[in-house]
C-alpha cells in the first residue's frame, strides 16, 4: 500500500497554509514518530481541523489541559486553533498514525453563509469542544472512525475524482460530528480557550520569530504582559516545560532542520549556533546532544552518511 511522506515541517509551524492549499484544503499523512524531531509532533495549532487514528503502537495527545491516551485503533478530533502534541507512551516501542488535516471551508466556502453560520459555527465555535476522543467500542464514534478511514483510503489511491469522494465523505464526518456536538453546546457555556493557552500561544509565535536572538525570560515575559514567575507558572502548567527549556527545544530544532536540508550554514558548526540564537559553541553542543543524543557534528555526519536511516532522516516536526 502507498504510504504519504511524512508531514514537513512547514504545516506544523505555517499558520496560513489554507491560503496556499486553498483549491484542496484537505492533507492525509501517514507519521511513524520513531522519524519525527525528538519522536513527537511538537507544540502547534492551526486553523484546520485535524483527525488522528492510531495505527500502531500507543500514544498521548497532550493539550493544555488535558492528556489523551490513545491505542490502535482508536482516534482523536482536534478543533481549530487548539494548541496540542503527540508523543508515543513508550519511547522505545513503534507508534504510527494516519492523520487527516482539512479546513471546514473546503465544505463551506470562504464567506459568511447562512449554511456556514447554521453548521460550520456549531462546531469550530463550540464552548466544549476542544478535542473529542474515538473509540470503535461505541457505536456512534465508530461510525465517524469509519469515515475517516474512507477519507484516508480515497486519498492514498487518488482515484479520479477523489477530492469530491473526499468532500462527500467529509460532509458525512460533519453531519455526524454536529449531531455529538450541537447538543452538548446547549447544555455549556464553558469558555474553553483558556488564558494560560493564550498566553503561551502568543510567546511561542513570539519565540519563532526572534529564536535566533537573545531572548531572557523577562522579554519573552514582557511580550504576553505578564511578570517573570506567571509566565514560567503558564509553561508549566500548559507544557509542563519551562519557558526557556522551549526555547532551547526550538533552537535545537531549527539547528537539526538546517543540518538536514545541508543549508550553508550548518558547514560551520559555530556559524549554525550563532544562527539558531547560541553564543556559546560548547553550549550549544551541550544542549544539542542533550536532546538529540549526539553533537551537531555527528548528527550531520549521520544524516550525510545515512539519507535513509531512520535515525537522521524525517525529524522535522
Amino acid at each position: 500500500m502507498f504510504l504519504p511522506e511524512n508531514p514537513d515541517e512547514n504545516f506544523y509551524t505555517n499558520r496560513t497554509i489554507q491560503g496556499q492549499e486553498i483549491g484542496y484544503p484537505v492533507h492525509v499523512y501517514y507519521i511513524e514518530l520513531s522519524k519525527m524531531y525528538m519522536q513527537r509532533i511538537r507544540w502547534h495549532w492551526h486553523p484546520e481541523l485535524e483527525i488522528m487514528i492510531i495505527n500502531h503502537g500507543e500514544a498521548m495527545l497532550i493539550t493544555d489541559d488535558e492528556k489523551l491516551y490513545l491505542k490502535p485503533g482508536q482516534g482523536v478530533i482536534i478543533n481549530q486553533n487548539v494548541m496540542h502534541s503527540l508523543q508515543p507512551v513508550d519511547a522505545k516501542a513503534d507508534c504510527s498514525l494516519y492523520t487527516t488535516i482539512f479546513h471546514p471551508n473546503f465544505l463551506f466556502g470562504y464567506g459568511n453563509t447562512l449554511i456556514s453560520g447554521k453548521f460550520m459555527a456549531p462546531i469550530i465555535n463550540s464552548p466544549v469542544f476542544k478535542t473529542m476522543l474515538l473509540d470503535e467500542s461505541n457505536p456512534v464514534e465508530e461510525k465517524l472512525i469509519d469515515t475517516v478511514n474512507s477519507i484516508i483510503a480515497t486519498n492514498m489511491t487518488k482515484k479520479y475524482g477523489y477530492e469530491l469522494i473526499t468532500k462527500s465523505y467529509l460532509c458525512q464526518f460533519w453531519v455526524q460530528l454536529l449531531e455529538q456536538i450541537v447538543p452538548q453546546n446547549k447544555n455549556s457555556n464553558q469558555n474553553t480557550l483558556s488564558l494560560d493557552e493564550m498566553r503561551v500561544k502568543e510567546a511561542i509565535m513570539y519565540i519563532e520569530e526572534h529564536y535566533f536572538e537573545h531572548i531572557s525570560l523577562e522579554q519573552l515575559a514582557d511580550s504576553v504582559h505578564i511578570s517573570k514567575s506567571e509566565c514560567c507558572r503558564c509553561f508549566k502548567r500548559t507544557l509542563q516545560l519551562t519557558p526557556i527549556e522551549y526555547l532551547m527545544k526550538y533552537r535545537i530544532f531549527k539547528a537539526a532542520t538546517l543540518i538536514q536540508s545541508n543549508d550553508p550554514i550548518a558547514d560551520s558548526i559555530s556559524t549554525l549556533a550563532l544562527s539558531v540564537g547560541f553564543n556559546n559553541v560548547s553550549y550549544f553542543n551541550k544542549i544539542f546532544k542533550q536532546y538529540l543524543k549526539c553533537t551537531p557534528r555527528e548528527y550531520k555526519k549521520g544524516v550525510n552518511n545515512n539519507p535513509d536511516d531512520s535515525v537522521f532522516t524525517g525529524m522535522t516536526i
